[in-house]
C-alpha cells in the first residue's frame, strides 16, 4: 500500500501519461526502436524524482513494444525489431480486410502478456533470477541455436529457402571484426565495414524499402489498399482470445522465461513463441498466409519478455536486453543500486516501479486503441504520396541510429536484397533472426572452446545445456523421422 501511495501521485501519473504517448509515437516509427526511445528519455529522467522517472521509463517500454505492431500490420514495416516475427502474418490479414482483427488481437494479447510478466516480476523475481544466473556461455550458445532453429520453423513455404534466408542473415552478421582474434573479415579493406552492418538499417531495408521497390515496379497501384473499416476493432477478438487461451498463455510463459535470460530479449521470445504455435497447430500450412493464431502468442511474448528481463535487472543488476540495460543506468542514476538488498533497503520504491509496469500494461488497451485509430489514417493516403514519405522515414531512421551516411547505404542495399528475396519466394524473417543471433552463437561458441581447450563435449556437460541441446536437436531430427515413418507405413499399407 505504501508503494501504491508513491505511485498514485499527480506527478507520477502525469509522467506516465506523457511517456505512454511518447512511447506509442516512437515505437510506431520504423527505425526508432523502444530501446532508442528509452535512451532518449534518460536525460529527462535526470530532472525527475526516482518514482516518476522509473515509472515513466517502464511505461515507455510497454507502450513502445506494442506500438511496433501498428505499422507492421498496416504497412508491413515493423516499428520495433520484436514485431518482425509476425509482421507478414498481420499484414496479410490487413490485405484480406482483417486489419481490425489483427490489431485488436495483438492489442489484447500484448496487454495480457505484459500483465502476466508484471505478476511474475512481482511475485517470482528471486527464483527466475536464480535460473538466469545458472546460464553460462554454453547455455547461451544452445539458446541461440534454438532461436536459429525457430527461424527455419517460422518460415512459410520451402524449408530449403528458409535455410538459405537464414544463411544470408548469418553472412550479413559475419561482416566486421572477429570477436576473439579481432581479425577483419568481409571488410574488403574498407574501414566502413570494420564495425559490421547495423541491425536497424538492415531491418528497415529488408522490410520497408523492399516494399517501396515493389510498389515502384507495379504500375497502377497508387490507390490505397482496401482493408476494410476499423470500427469493429474488437469484433471477434474475445472469441479468438478464448479459443487460443493455451497458446497465449504459452506465449506469456515463453516471453517471461526468455526475457529473464540475459541477452535474449523480446526479439527471440516472439520468434520462438511464433514457431512453437506453428508447430503445435493442426494447420501449420496456413501460417504466413494471414492467420490470427500467428499474431496472438508472439505478441503476448513480446510484452511478457519485458517483465522477465526486469527480473535479473533489478535482483542481480544483469540486463536482460538492451531496454533493461538502459533501465539499470537509470536505477544507478537515481541511487537504486540493483541487487538483492534493494528489496530490503528500498522495497517500497522498487515495488512502486513494478506496480507502475503492471498499470502501464493495463493502460495499453485504451491507449493502444486510440493509437490504432490515429495511425490507421495512414491508409487513406494515396500510395504515390505515402511511399516517398516512407523513403524519407527510412533514411531518417537509418541515419539516426549510427549518424553515418554509410548506414543509409546499408539500408539501401538491404532493401534491394529484400526485394529480390521476396520476388523469388525467400522469406525475410529467418534472415533477420540470423543477423540478431549470429553474434550470440559465435561469441559463446568460441569462448567456450577457448575455456575447454577445444573439447566439444563441454557443450553437453551441464544439465541445462544438455536439455537445450536435446530440444534443439530434436526439433531438427524428429519431423524428418516422423515423415520417414509415415512414408514407410503408407508403403506397407499399399502393399
Amino acid at each position: 500500500m505504501d508503494a501504491l501511495a508513491l505511485l498514485l501521485t499527480p506527478t507520477t501519473l502525469g509522467v506516465m501519461l506523457a511517456c505512454a504517448l511518447y512511447g506509442l509515437v516512437i515505437g510506431a516509427i520504423p527505425g526508432f526502436s523502444a530501446a532508442m526511445a528509452v535512451a532518449l528519455m534518460v536525460p529527462v529522467s535526470y530532472f525527475l524524482d526516482p518514482v516518476p522517472a522509473l515509472a515513466g521509463v517502464v511505461t515507455l517500454c510497454a507502450m513502445g513494444i506494442f506500438s511496433g505492431d501498428i505499422p507492421g500490420a498496416l504497412l508491413r514495416i515493423p516499428g520495433t525489431p520484436a514485431s518482425a516475427a509476425y509482421v507478414d502474418e498481420s499484414y496479410r490479414m490487413t490485405q484480406q480486410g482483417q486489419a481490425g482483427l489483427a490489431l485488436g488481437t495483438g492489442l489484447i494479447c500484448s496487454s495480457l502478456g505484459g500483465i502476466f510478466g508484471s505478476i511474475v516480476l512481482i511475485f517470482a523475481a528471486p527464483s527466475l533470477g536464480n535460473l538466469a544466473l545458472q546460464f553460462s556461455s554454453i547455455e547461451y550458445f544452445w539458446l541461440a541455436c534454438l532461436g536459429l532453429t525457430a527461424a527455419i520453423a517460422v518460415s512459410h513455404g520451402s524449408p530449403a529457402k528458409g535455410l538459405v534466408s537464414l544463411s544470408l542473415g548469418l553472412l550479413i552478421a559475419m561482416v566486421g571484426l572477429d570477436p576473439v582474434s579481432g581479425q577483419p573479415r568481409f571488410t574488403f579493406g574498407t574501414e566502413y565495414l570494420s564495425g559490421g552492418l547495423g541491425f536497424i538499417p538492415v531491418l528497415i531495408g529488408l522490410f520497408a524499402l523492399s516494399e517501396v521497390f515493389r510498389f515502384a515496379l507495379s504500375p497502377g497501384n497508387g490507390k490505397p489498399p482496401s482493408v476494410g473499416k476499423l470500427h469493429g476493432l474488437f469484433r471477434g477478438v474475445l472469441t479468438e482470445v478464448k479459443r487460443m487461451g493455451f497458446q497465449i498463455l504459452q506465449g506469456c510463459g515463453i516471453g517471461t522465461l526468455i526475457g529473464a535470460i540475459p541477452g535474449a530479449g523480446a526479439d527471440i521470445a516472439s520468434y520462438i513463441a511464433y514457431a512453437s504455435t506453428k508447430k503445435q497447430s493442426r494447420h501449420p500450412e496456413k501460417f504466413g498466409t494471414g492467420i490470427v493464431d500467428g499474431v496472438a502468442s508472439a505478441s503476448a511474448a513480446n510484452n511478457a519478455s519485458i517483465g522477465g528481463a526486469l527480473v535479473p535487472a533489478t535482483v542481480f543488476g544483469i540486463p536482460g536486453d538492451s531496454l533493461t540495460a538502459v533501465i539499470i543506468g537509470v536505477l544507478y542514476m537515481k541511487g537504486l543500486n540493483p541487487g538483492p538488498t534493494v528489496f530490503l533497503t528500498q522495497g517500497e520504491l522498487i515495488t512502486a516501479v513494478f506496480l507502475a509496469f503492471l498499470m502501464a500494461n493495463i493502460l495499453i488497451v485504451p491507449f493502444g486503441y486510440l493509437a490504432i485509430r490515429v495511425f490507421r489514417h495512414i491508409l487513406a493516403v494515396p500510395r504515390t504520396i505515402l511511399m516517398p514519405l516512407i523513403v524519407a522515414a527510412c533514411i531518417i531512421g537509418s541515419f539516426a541510429v549510427e549518424n553515418t551516411v554509410f548506414a543509409v547505404m546499408t539500408m539501401l542495399c538491404a532493401g534491394i536484397l529484400g526485394f529480390f528475396m521476396e520476388e523469388n519466394g525467400f522469406p525475410l524473417a529467418p534472415a533477420i533472426l540470423g543477423v540478431v543471433l549470429a553474434p550470440v552463437v559465435e561469441d559463446n561458441f568460441l569462448n567456450t572452446l577457448v575455456k575447454s581447450n577445444g573439447d566439444l563435449l563441454i557443450f553437453f556437460s551441464r544439465p541445462i545445456a544438455l536439455g537445450l541441446a536435446i530440444i534443439t536437436i530434436a526439433i531438427w531430427l524428429v519431423p524428418p523421422l516422423i515423415a520417414l515413418l509415415r512414408r514407410s507405413a503408407s508403403k506397407v499399407r499399399s502393399t
